[in-house]
């Protein structure tokens, strides 16, 4: 298994400036990456308040931060991040089926577009889960739901048809082309997730799916999925200025660690979490 220096988990304005930076130093990285970087960037009609980029568009301005990483050799893998786990002195990152070993973590996943369901986060670990390859064995022969805010909703519900009894597909867009013609869609907006204990129902408009586990797919993953035991302050990842999260080896920047959020602020911390992240590693390095 590949040992990186950093692995960057967003392709955001954020996690792109962490990459550039941390590249400079000279450091193995990698950037872990939706298969479009930066949705919320580029549906910008207009920027005006970054300097230096008068009357740009959003698509416009991220066509040249991708240029900037493929000119400077910096690979975006094109999938999400699932779950990091900290080990000794480094820690594993899951992807879908692949794992990772990085000694410091660049946390840039952005804001989801999308609120928490009432019940959610009560039930995570108890029937909420966030990844179908991860969890999807402990529903086999059980009736499951997936609430899909993107297409990885489909890819997910797919695979869940193939070790759980029944699928549920609960569509919250429009394209979902590609699902398996065993899942039974329906159509509603989820209320929340209901249980005693554990998930038993979620909750729709019109009715209630029973059902023993609730797997939900957003454009972002929760930081306290993503990684255990991380500080935040009423939905943002607490940081330091040097970008540092409570757990050593662990920095963040750009929207996820709370407003504004602008993208000058987020190219900001990147380029500090980025020299952070690479200043921790050179230090533990004269440690050992």
């Amino acid at each position: 298994m590949e040992l990186l220096d950093i692995a960057i988990v967003g392709c955001g304005p954020a996690g792109l400036s962490a990459a550039v930076n941390a590249k400079i130093r000279n450091k193995v990285i990698k950037v872990f990456g939706a298969e479009v970087c930066s949705p919320k960037l580029a549906s910008a009609p207009w920027i005006d308040n970054y300097l230096g980029f008068h009357q740009i568009t959003g698509t416009e301005l991220r066509d040249l931060y991708l240029a900037h990483i493929e000119e400077m050799g910096i690979e975006i893998y094109r999938t999400r991040v699932d779950n990091i786990v900290p080990m000794d002195s480094t820690f594993m990152l899951a992807a879908k089926t692949d794992m990772f070993e990085a000694k410091a973590i660049i946390i840039a996943t952005g804001v989801s577009q999308t609120s928490y369901l009432p019940g959610e986060r009560d039930f995570v670990g108890r029937g909420v889960s966030y990844c179908g390859t991860c969890d999807g064995p402990l529903y086999r022969s059980k009736t499951v739901a997936v609430v899909a805010y993107t297409h990885e909703g489909v890819e997910e519900a797919n695979y869940l048809v193939t070790v759980a009894e029944k699928v549920f597909f609960v569509p919250q867009m429009k394209d979902y082309h590609g699902l398996s013609s065993q899942v039974e869609i329906v159509n509603g907006r989820p209320l929340g997730v209901l249980g005693e204990g554990h998930v038993t129902h979620l909750a729709l408009k019109d009715q209630q799916l029973e059902v023993a586990g609730v797997f939900i797919f957003r454009d972002v993953t929760p930081a306290e999925q993503l990684l255990s035991g991380l500080n935040q302050f009423q939905g943002a990842i607490v940081v330091d200025r040097s970008m540092a999260t409570n757990i050593p080896g662990v920095f963040a920047a750009g929207d996820s660690t709370g407003r504004p959020f602008q993208l000058a602020k987020a190219v900001g911390e990147g380029l500090v979490a980025g020299l952070s992240a690479a200043s921790y590693i050179d230090k533990s390095a004269s440690i050992k």
